[in-house]
């Protein structure tokens, strides 16, 4: 088929010759020329031209150059109409023609004003092309217009229909006045243009089948045509909007994410100016009312086999062929014959059946009337004809029991044909009327009438009328009646029941609504049960859980899916969060009972969003664990994408108790998946990987360390999963067995894992397979090596230098990232074991290290050392193991590090970040003590000082014992060391032990030491000293004892800042003065007592100010505001001194007459009238 030119559209006749296949009705009316109406094809647009003249079929050419006749009939046809009135199409052709433009516009406007819109001024004006133009300026005078010469155009506007001709008009430029119009002109004129295109754009998909489909359907007409995807949407539609009104709402849900390319909410997605045809409903009602379009036929005769038809219709068919011989007719007749005598010997049996039904009806109903004291016995009526209703009523062997007049007609039995209820309601009211056994009640010899025995029996006290007389009255005696009338009673009981004992009632709303007939029953029931308790605590929802999961077993996944899953998207956005928490927890306990289609859409759907939106931290916990059971599930790889994209959502949340779920349930569930997909070691973990490097990039100067927490947390829960990985892709797994002499699994072996979901015994499957893959792994790196081992390759080869390159780029006084980094290598090194640390890990650290003091002057080698791959090192990987080898070599690494640093005057801040990691855990204060000593005795005087320094990173996390034993004893040798350099770095130790240790002797010794570096004369000129100590006095004085702050640190720093007045030295001064008052800011916020702000707080600040006037004119300002609320709060403080002494004076003054009185109180007796004596005034 040719393609369709939205903009070379023919006349009517023309495209009916185009599509011969189509039922085109050509004739036209000889008066008007107007379109007949359009076929009954509803996918066509209609034809709305006028019937072309003979001249011109046979003459004219679309516009772009191909000819175009008409049929020879039709021209026939329409000679006579054409000589009494020229056609409107001969018209448009001859102004076209002859380039009268703006005649033809003003003629295409009448006509569409007149409703009779003409083909050919329709695609003349809306092409584009007919009316280019380069400038702006108006046209020459014998500029030619129309498609042979083009009309030019303005740049910003699309057709001849928007030219603004009056801004050529003498009336003057009109440039904006008109825009708005113009342009709501050409936005309608595009919307009519882009009408066309679907319209042709749809009729052009509905005609892809090929020729050769055509004539293969043709060939064969047992193979159905295919769909067409016209026919598929609308059909889509259809079902959607079926679904929708009849209440199957999941149902929709479903089917419209399985068809996510077609929008259900706009009919024109489906077709491009389609009609909408009748809802599902009306087309089935209609379908076998479809009148036949009128169209040739021809009598065919047909051999058809009487006895696979109805009688009926081998009647019928035999009344339309009377063609058949005379021997067919006469089998014929005589198989109608016999199906006949087979109908009617069937009647006679069904009647016979009806008659003794009514008679047995007809007998209970007397017997029921009848007093109630009579014994019936019914077994003498049973039918011989196997009915069902007969076998009903027949079986019930027992006389009723009285139940206050009603009789069978008030329990819903009904004869045959009067209306009643259905079969099923009768067999169930009849099955009620009656009990299992006969049951016989002893008569009274008495000769009452049954009236007045009836009338006595009414003084009874019983209630029939009401719903609950009613159901006690009809006692059930069948499981399907027990059913019946526990869903009848049940939603009146549970509102009367307790809140705190509702949940007794789960069993029994379980049970009936799992046995239950009724759909609309069921729901209810089901309601009640999401709805039995306002906010359940969490042993209730723990119960209705367990009777959810006992549900869905009983009754399998499509009835959990319709009767479910409905009530928890009703609850969704319930406002009690322990509601909601219930639907969270609801949709993981159901997932093993779900469709899997179900589980991957609706049910994911709901928990990310609950996940998005919720405000309650225990709802997103649950909803997170809920998650984790779904993503153990699923199986739509599909979905994988998305699962990563909630981890990381999950992971990113504010609250520790989702994300410790995350890392216990959901990320071992997700990486299982991404295990048995391939995923784990080529995605997931390199996705992770890439994210921390970005971050790394990006935050060179302020690193997101919650982020990299994020990633680097998540890379930790995902070492168990790799290293099962690695066991069960290994060369040895087939050899793996289980023996019984299989040694167990040391417990120190593997870390302790978060959750049993991250322990690898279970995810191998048990510890005794775990045991001899380690076995089998041990061997295998010792002695075989690890050729052919993809997956441990991977590590070695991909991961560790990854993560090793990571860890170089990192900021090591950030203390947060060493600690993180170093517990992930702790964790993977004690993961992977001890020879795989050894052989492939320490062996990749060591080479980047290159630790030698041959290097030391190299800056390449230096390099590496002042980055966190130094702590990294010595506090993930090296103390991994601690065994006597183990130890040594890490103090060997920190003597050599601290060795190389203080010989290359590098930064010490790697060797820092080494000791303060490692001094969090007491197990390694030892070995710190010493490495420090070996600084101590070093040779190298830079190496000493650096030992000094460490001291005070040290001396806050060790017992007293060993800091009077090992840390004192060593900065006592350092503090005589010959070089002044040595001995001034031992001060902010000395700083540090005052302000930590409580012992008294220890506190002496130090106070020595730093008076003997504040009163030696030979330390009077040392200004290193003197800032060292200022420095130190700021940083210890708020936290060190009030006692050493006050009879120490102030006076000292008085003596310090009085000197500095007298300095001769400029640059000193301003170093001192600056120190001081940084001292003197920090001591300001403590007590101080009077009488040392007055000799030595306040004249210290005088001095500091005196020297800050000159030097330093801002920091003057404020120590002159510090220096005027001392004085105050000196002030104060004497006002309260004396206001304290007048209070105690009163105070003593009010004790004494108190104390009187009551004394003189204590000597009275107890008689009233001599205590109303003691208030007498004396005369």
């Amino acid at each position: 088929m040719a393609s369709v030119n939205p903009f070379n559209l023919s006349d009517s006749e023309e495209e009916a010759e185009r599509r011969p296949n189509e039922s085109v009705d050509t004739e036209r009316s000889p008066s008007d020329g107007a379109p007949g109406p359009p076929p009954g094809n509803p996918f066509s647009p209609p034809a709305e031209a006028e019937p072309p003249t003979p001249l011109l079929s046979s003459n004219r050419t679309s516009p772009n150059g191909e000819g175009i006749s008409a049929s020879a009939p039709a021209t026939s046809a329409m000679a006579g109409s054409t000589e009494a009135r020229v056609s409107v199409d001969i018209i448009a052709a001859q102004l076209l023609r002859d380039q009268f433009i703006l005649t033809a516009l003003e003629f295409h406007t009448e006509l569409l004003e007149a409703g009779r819109e003409l083909p050919r001024l329709r695609d003349y004006f809306s092409n584009p092309g007919n009316f280019e133009r380069q400038g702006g300026t108006p046209p020459a005078k014998d500029q030619v217009l129309g498609p042979g010469g083009p009309l030019n155009r303005a740049g910003s506007i699309s057709t001849l229909d928007s030219l603004d001709f009056a801004r050529y008009s003498d009336d003057g430029n009109r440039e904006s006045d008109e825009r708005v119009a113009v342009l709501e002109f050409e936005l309608r004129k595009a919307k009519e243009t882009i009408q066309a295109l679907r319209a042709n754009l749809t009729q052009a998909a509905e005609c892809e089948v090929s020729s050769q489909e055509r004539k293969n359907l043709k060939s064969s007409p047992e193979i159905q045509e295919p769909i067409r995807p016209l026919e598929k949407r609308a059909l889509n539609f259809l079902v959607n909007e079926y679904l929708l009104k009849n209440g199957y709402k999941l149902s929709s849900i479903t089917f419209s994410d399985e068809n996510d390319d077609q929008d259900f909410e706009l009919w024109d997605d489906v077709g491009l100016n389609i009609p909408k045809p009748p809802d599902l409903l009306q087309l089935y009602r209609n379908c076998g009312n479809v009148t036949p379009s009128q169209r040739d036929t021809v009598d065919v005769s047909v051999g058809v086999d009487p006895s696979e038809l109805p009688g009926n219709c081998v009647a019928s068919e035999f009344s339309k062929k009377p063609g058949l011989s005379q021997q067919q007719q006469t089998e014929v007749v005589q198989e109608l014959e016999y199906q006949l005598s087979l109908l009617n010997s069937e009647k006679q049996s069904l009647a016979d059946q009806i008659k003794k039904l009514q008679s047995e009806i007809q007998t209970l109903k007397r017997s029921v009337s009848s007093p109630p004291p009579a014994t019936l016995d019914l077994s003498s009526q049973n039918s011989p004809h196997p009915s069902s209703s007969s076998n009903i009523i027949t079986s019930c062997t027992d006389a009723p029991s009285v139940d206050n007049g009603q009789n069978l007609e008030g329990r819903g039995v009904s004869e045959p044909g009067n209306g009643g209820d259905p079969p099923a309601k009768q067999k169930t009211s009849q099955l009620q009327s009656c009990n299992k056994t006969r049951v016989h009640f002893d008569q009274p010899n008495r000769k009452l009438s049954p009236a007045f025995q009836q009338a006595l029996l009414s003084f009874c006290r019983m209630c029939s009328d009401s719903r609950l007389g009613a159901e006690v009255s009809r006692i059930a005696d069948s499981e399907e009646s027990v059913m019946l009338m526990l869903g009848r009673c049940l939603p009146h009981i549970v509102p009367n029941v307790l809140l705190a004992k509702r949940e007794e009632l789960i069993p029994l709303i379980l049970c009936t609504a799992c046995l239950h007939p009724e759909p609309k029953e069921r729901d209810q029931l089901l309601h009640i049960l999401f709805n039995l308790i306002k906010r359940p605590d969490d042993e209730q929802r723990q119960m209705i859980l367990t009777g959810c999961v006992a549900f869905a077993r009983h009754v399998g996944p499509t009835r959990v899916e319709a009767e479910l899953l409905p009530q928890c998207w009703e609850q969704i956005n319930h406002k009690y969060p322990e509601r909601r928490l219930l639907v969270a927890e609801s949709c993981g306990a159901l997932a093993p009972y779900l469709p899997k289609e179900i589980r991957s859409s609706l049910v994911l759907s709901m928990l990310q969003q609950m996940l998005a939106e919720d405000k309650a931290d225990m709802v997103r916990e649950a909803v997170v664990k809920s998650l984790g059971i779904i993503m153990g599930y699923i199986d739509d790889a599909d979905k994988y994408s998305q699962g990563f994209e909630l981890m990381l959502l999950s992971l990113g949340d504010p609250s520790e108790r989702v994300v410790n779920a995350v890392h216990q349930v959901f990320i071992p569930a997700f990486s299982a998946w991404s295990t048995e997909l391939g995923n784990l070691h080529v995605a997931l973990i390199p996705s992770l990987l890439t994210r921390i490097e970005k971050l790394l990039m990006q935050g060179e100067h302020a690193l997101d360390e919650h982020k990299l927490h994020i990633f680097l947390s998540a890379l930790q829960s995902l070492i168990p999963p790799l290293f099962a990985l690695v066991l069960q892709n290994a060369p040895f797994t087939s050899r793996a067995k289980v023996h019984a002499d299989t040694p167990a699994i040391e417990v120190t072996r593997f870390p302790r894992p978060a959750s049993p979901l991250q322990d690898i015994a279970t995810i191998i499957g048990s510890r005794e397979i775990l045991s001899a893959l380690l076995q089998l792994y041990d061997h295998q790196l010792e002695l075989e090596g690890t050729t052919g081992w993809d997956s441990l390759l991977w590590v070695v080869n991909q991961l560790l230098p990854q993560l090793i390159e990571i860890v170089g780029r990192i900021n090591v006084t950030s203390s947060t990232c060493v600690h993180e980094f170093s517990r992930f290598f702790w964790r993977l090194c004690r993961t992977f074991g001890k020879i795989f640390t050894n052989t492939k890990v320490k062996p990749q650290f060591q080479e980047i290290l290159r630790l030698s003091e041959e290097n030391v002057d190299a800056s390449a080698g230096n390099g590496i050392l002042t980055k966190a791959t130094v702590p990294i090192y010595a506090t993930g990987v090296l103390t991994c193991y601690n065994q006597e080898e183990d130890r040594k070599l890490l103090v060997g690494f920190l003597e050599d590090v601290m060795t190389t640093l203080s010989l290359s005057h590098a930064p010490l801040d790697s060797l820092k970040a080494s000791f303060v990691e490692l001094g969090a855990n007491p197990a390694y204060h030892e070995l710190l003590l010493t490495v420090l000593w070996y600084g101590v005795v070093h040779t190298s005087a830079l190496v000493r000082c650096t030992a000094a320094r460490m001291f005070e990173l040290l001396v806050k996390g060790v017992n007293e014992t060993l800091v009077a034993q090992r840390v004192v004893p060593a900065l006592i040798t350092l503090s005589s060391d010959p070089e002044i350099s040595v001995r001034i770095s031992t001060i902010p130790a000395f700083g540090t032990i005052m302000e930590t240790v409580t012992q008294k002797e220890l506190q002496e010794r130090v106070k020595m030491q730093l008076a003997s570096f504040l009163e030696d004369p030979q330390y009077q000129d040392q200004h290193s000293l003197h800032i060292e100590i200022i420095r130190t006095f700021g940083r210890v004085g708020p936290n060190a004892e009030p006692r050493f702050r006050d009879e120490f640190v102030l006076p000292h720093l008085h003596k310090l800042a009085l000197a500095n007045n007298s300095h001769t030295v400029e640059s000193k001064r301003i170093d001192i003065a600056t120190q001081l008052f940084e001292a003197y800011s920090a001591l300001s916020c403590c007590f101080i007592s009077e009488e040392v702000m007055v000799n030595h707080f306040l004249p210290g600040l005088r001095c500091l100010h005196a020297d800050m006037e000159q030097l330093s004119p801002e920091h003057e300002v404020i120590l002159s505001s510090m220096i005027k609320e001392c004085e105050i709060k000196v002030e104060n403080r004497g006002m309260s001194d004396a206001q304290g002494s007048i209070s105690i004076a009163s105070s003593l003054v009010g004790e004494d007459a108190k104390t009187k009185f009551l004394s003189k109180m204590g000597q009275l007796t107890t008689s009233g009238a001599m205590l109303a004596n003691v208030f007498q005034r004396k005369k």
